[in-house]
């Protein structure tokens, strides 16, 4: 990737807003995915859409999210060519193996300049790691494009539920029936194992004054984690905010348009950039919702700046109750990326002994780690 120029990093940046949203893109395939381009030459945005669909892809069900990503993050200049769009067609020797007509469609003349892509990238990767509350009207359309294509997956735990697999225990009804089956011949045992099922995850955003400038991408990544997807299925996150009242907007989010989603939080939150009583907010949520179940074996992850108008002992206390009731307690705190931070504040002081992983909050880079914590992938 030498002919890039820096590209290596812009490019494997591509790779970690993938594995945000859900793809399996990990170190291999991103190195499969960087020797392709080594071939190709990432002087196209065809070619680096195409080198990553097919490296960095492990099924059908991750093109959508794919082509979400790609559009967020190398820039809306036409839409990706998905499934149904003209193949691409086999080129002369002499030039490159991309035809200048299977292009990406929308793309410019600067897309064939060399390194091309990573120039169109490389705002994205120095957008990722911005401090949300000082973004331009652009570049907030930016990260909602980024953010939109979250997903949000509790920490693996082995469910009751037994199922067919290469190692493990032997599972006798299905070994004899093999056996029937080959008219009693001997066959090879066969095995069952406890399946894995992501934990449930609680989101307890702050909606409060002080997390103005940090709500609305809060809620987009609240609404990327707790979107329901099929109608009937069950939603593997729940959301709630805070501030001197506790909602329940789950279903608000439920709604697959993101605005549509924050337009019907905005109608369901009566206390919107109010006040902060974080611990008579927590209390409430343990005794109508966490103590019956909700919060048991979760992970529950609080998004504020810690600041608390009531008393900092009753968030302590509560705070404790959580702890020991649900499986990981993690706190997401936007101004804990500002330099010289400390946790001074008397909420987030009174909080900090009972939390697992105290991350920052206030760039999507820090979403994305945020992300990986919660899925149990990530160091806090």
């Amino acid at each position: 990737m030498a002919a890039v120029g820096g590209g290596t990093a812009v490019l494997v940046g591509f790779g970690r807003a993938l594995r945000a949203a859900g793809l399996e893109a990990g170190p291999d395939r991103v190195q499969t995915f960087l020797r392709a381009l080594d071939v190709l030459g990432p002087h196209r945005r065809a070619d680096v859409y195409w080198a990553g669909r097919l490296t960095l892809c492990g099924g059908r069900d991750d093109l959508d999210r794919y082509d979400r990503v790609f559009a967020g993050y190398f820039g809306p200049r036409g839409r990706a060519p998905g499934p149904l769009a003209r193949p691409l067609r086999a080129a002369p020797p002499a030039r490159p193996a991309v035809r200048e007509t299977d292009r990406v469609p929308g793309s410019g003349e600067d897309d064939r300049r060399p390194g091309a892509a990573a120039a169109l990238a490389s705002p994205a990767e120095v957008l990722r790691h911005r401090d949300v509350a000082a973004l331009t009207a652009a570049e907030r359309e930016q990260v909602r494009r980024l953010l939109a294509a979250f997903a949000l997956r509790g920490e693996p735990r082995r469910s009751a539920r037994l199922r067919p697999a290469r190692r493990g225990a032997v599972d006798p009804r299905r070994t004899v029936r093999e056996w029937l089956r080959r008219g009693g011949e001997p066959a090879l045992l066969r095995r069952r194992a406890r399946a894995e099922r992501p934990r449930r995850v609680v989101l307890l955003v702050d909606v409060s004054g002080s997390m103005t400038p940090y709500a609305d991408a809060l809620l987009r990544f609240a609404h990327a984690a707790a979107h329901r997807g099929p109608a009937g299925s069950r939603a593997a996150t729940e959301v709630f905010t805070i501030g001197t009242r506790l909602t329940r907007v789950t279903a608000a989010l439920g709604h697959r348009d993101p605005e549509a989603a924050l337009a019907a939080v905005a109608a369901a939150v009566p206390d919107w950039r109010g006040g902060t009583r974080l611990g008579e907010m927590l209390r409430a949520f343990l005794d109508r919702w966490g103590q019956r179940g909700m919060a048991r074996g979760a992970v529950v992850v609080v998004l504020s700046d810690g600041w608390e108008r009531g008393d900092p002992s009753l968030l302590a206390a509560q705070m404790r109750r959580l702890h020991r009731l649900a499986h990981r307690v993690v706190w997401a705190n936007p101004r804990k990326g500002r330099p010289g931070y400390a946790p001074l504040a008397a909420g987030m002081a009174a909080a900090l002994p009972s939390v697992d992983a105290f991350v920052e909050g206030h760039s999507v880079a820090a979403l994305e780690h945020l992300a990986a914590v919660v899925r149990g992938a990530g160091d806090a």
